[in-house]
C-alpha cells in the first residue's frame, strides 16, 4: 500500500475549493446532493482507513487478541512509519466513533423530546406552541408523522405573506428530507474534521434550496427574502443543528441576496469548463481517488494478514 494507505485522510483536503465553487455556482439543490455524497464517501473512506491502521497498530500491543502472524514484519512493512501511525490510529478511531456517536444520540434524542411535546396537540401538519421564544423549524417524523413547529411569538412578527413563506420554507425542508443530509454531514465531519467546510456548505445549500421552493410556491422572492430576515431578528435557532429551520442557517445575507437575485439555473450536470463544472469534476474526482485508495488499501491489508496468518 505504501504512503497510498494514508491517502483517504487527507483526501477531504480536496473539498474545501471543492465546496466554495458549488455554493456559489451550482443549483442549491444539485449542490446539496452533490456535497452530501461527497462527504460521506470520503468520511466512510477515511473510517476505514483508520480501521486497517488501527489492525496494524493493535498488533504492535502486548497481549493483543490478534492472530500471532499479524504483528510479524511482513505486514508492518504495508504501512509506512507502522510504529506511529499503527499506534495513533488507535486513538483516532475511538475519537471518531464516540464523536459520531454523540452526534446520532443528540439527534434523536431531540427528536424525540419534540415528538413527546407535541403529543398532546391535535395531529396536524402544522404545530403552534403558544411559547414566548420566537422560533420554528421542521420536525421529520415519516410520513404524516412529519410537523412544521412554529410558536405565536414568532407567527405575531410575520406578515401572512411571510408567514405562508415560512410554511412552504419548512415544508420543502420535510419533503426533501434534509434533516437526513444535515445529519450525514455532521456525521462525515465528525469522522474527517476536513470535511467540516463540506458540511459547512450543506448547511447552507440546503437552507438556499428551502428558500427557492418557498419562492416558488408563494410566487415572490422577494416575500420569502423579508420573511428570512425579519425571522432571523426575532428567531434563536432550532434545538438541534440537524434540525432545519427558516432562520437557523447559512449567512442570512447571503441568503437573501440570492433571492433579491434571478433564479439560479436548473441545471444539474455543467460543463467542466465553467466553474461549476470544476466544482462538480472535481468533487468527482477526488471522491473517486478516496474510494479506489481504500478498497485498495482493505484488498492489500487482507490479502496481507491472510497470508501472514497461515505462515
Amino acid at each position: 500500500m505504501g504512503i497510498f494507505a494514508l491517502l483517504p485522510l487527507v483526501l477531504p483536503l480536496t473539498a474545501w475549493p471543492v465546496a466554495r465553487l458549488a455554493e456559489l455556482h451550482l443549483h442549491p439543490r444539485t449542490a446539496t446532493r452533490l456535497l452530501t455524497g461527497v462527504a460521506s464517501v470520503m468520511a466512510v473512506c477515511s473510517t476505514l482507513c483508520l480501521a486497517l491502521l488501527m489492525v496494524v497498530g493493535t498488533a504492535r500491543l502486548p497481549g493483543n487478541p490478534l492472530p500471532d502472524g499479524w504483528s510479524g514484519p511482513e505486514v508492518r512493512n504495508v504501512v509506512p512509519y507502522d510504529e506511529i501511525v499503527g499506534t495513533a490510529a488507535i486513538p483516532a478511531l475511538a475519537l471518531v466513533a464516540a464523536g459520531c456517536a454523540r452526534a446520532l444520540w443528540r439527534h434523536r434524542r431531540t427528536v424525540r423530546r419534540a415528538h413527546r411535546t407535541l403529543a398532546g396537540l391535535p395531529g396536524r401538519s402544522v404545530a403552534v406552541l403558544p411559547e414566548t421564544e420566537p422560533y420554528a423549524y421542521a420536525l421529520p417524523g415519516g410520513g404524516s408523522q412529519d410537523r412544521i413547529v412554529v410558536t405565536t411569538a414568532l407567527l405575531d412578527g410575520l406578515t401572512s405573506a411571510e408567514r405562508r413563506a415560512l410554511f412552504a420554507h419548512e415544508r420543502a425542508h420535510l419533503t426533501a428530507r434534509h434533516h437526513r443530509q444535515l445529519l450525514a454531514v455532521r456525521l462525515a465531519a465528525r469522522a474527517n474534521p476536513f470535511l467540516v467546510p463540506l458540511r459547512t456548505a450543506v448547511v447552507y445549500t440546503a437552507e438556499r434550496w428551502a428558500d427557492e421552493e418557498a419562492a416558488r410556491a408563494v410566487g415572490s422572492r422577494r416575500v420569502v427574502a423579508r420573511a428570512i430576515g425579519r425571522a432571523a431578528l426575532l428567531s434563536r435557532g432550532t434545538p438541534a443543528p440537524t434540525l432545519a429551520g427558516l432562520a437557523s442557517a447559512g449567512p442570512v445575507p447571503r441568503r437573501v441576496a440570492a433571492l433579491l437575485g434571478p433564479a439560479p439555473a436548473p441545471r444539474t450536470w455543467p460543463s467542466v469548463f465553467t466553474s461549476a463544472g470544476l466544482a462538480v469534476w472535481g468533487a468527482a474526482a477526488g471522491t473517486l481517488l478516496s474510494a479506489m485508495s481504500s478498497a485498495n488499501s482493505a484488498v492489500t491489508m487482507f490479502l496481507v494478514l491472510c497470508a501472514a496468518e497461515t505462515l
